[in-house]
């Protein structure tokens, strides 16, 4: 039997190829859920879809995370579907939309309402219209997708990393106002990750002859990779973390475990 038989899970940004979303969706589903795969890519929720183990349930849907009544109607089908929501995995994000990280004098508003909407609103609306389906049966798991952004400077751009602090405290607040319905609201924070949204970082070290720097000023001195992710965000959606809420667990090979300035690792 796996951890998740019997249970129904909705999995946001799983349209994303070798990312995160993609990589909680299949792990959901060998370990027995249904799942239901929500993204803006419809060529990538194919992919995810086609990649499912034989005979999952599942439901493949464009949403755009950050439109309520999408986000509305995309909770109104699953339960007309399956019944019952068990599992939230709020992984939809976007990074900074310009180039670089300029410092807060030369940022836009347009790139802030942008990010702020996917990542922080978005991871909201869902919250909004999943948790009172979990409420009523006084049983349900939410994990959201913050980062190491979120926690320190350094990991990510102004409005990317605010978007995520939001997450962070979100969850907190969230978790208090759903735990007396046995309600579980958690979140991860990604260190640096290998995804679709990373590419570009990525690319540019081994364009440059710096893939070695790459995770160097981690304690594992290593990235990670979106299956180690996954199987955080499993861990909180279980009943293994069902005396856990509230929390946002840092999955970063240490990075945030201890003073991570430039020239202090080697």
């Amino acid at each position: 039997m796996g951890r998740f038989d019997q249970r129904v899970a909705i999995v946001t940004g799983a349209g994303s190829g070798s990312g995160i979303g993609r990589a909680t969706a299949l792990r959901l589903a060998r370990e027995g859920a249904s799942v239901i795969l929500a993204d803006t890519s419809d060529a990538g929720l194919v992919e995810t879809e086609n990649q499912l183990p034989e005979g999952t349930d599942c439901l493949r849907r464009l949403v755009d995370v950050a439109d309520e009544a999408q986000v509305a109607a995309l909770v109104n089908e699953t339960m007309a579907t399956f019944g019952q929501i068990d599992v939230l995995c709020n992984i939809a994000g976007i990074a900074s939309t310009g180039k670089g990280h300029p410092p807060v004098t030369g940022n836009d508003r347009a790139e802030w309402d942008q990010v702020l909407s996917v990542n922080l609103v978005g991871t909201m609306l869902l919250i909004k219209h999943v948790a009172p389906h979990m409420q009523a049966r006084k049983l349900g798991a939410i994990v959201n997708t913050a980062s190491v952004a979120g926690i320190r400077s350094g990991a990510g751009g102004n409005a990317y990393s605010a978007s995520k602090a939001g997450v962070i405290n979100l969850t907190m607040t969230a978790a208090c106002d759903l735990g007396s319905d046995n309600v579980r609201v958690n979140a991860v924070c990604p260190g640096l990750v290998e995804t679709g949204m990373t590419r570009a970082v990525f690319d540019y070290a081994r364009a440059n002859e710096k893939a070695h720097k790459l995770g160097a000023r981690c304690e594992l001195r290593r990235y990670g990779n979106p299956e180690e992710i996954a199987a955080a965000i499993l861990f909180l959606a279980s009943d293994d973390a069902s005396y856990i809420t509230g929390q946002s667990l840092p999955v970063d090979g240490g990075n945030t475990a201890s003073l991570n300035l430039p020239g202090m690792k080697v």
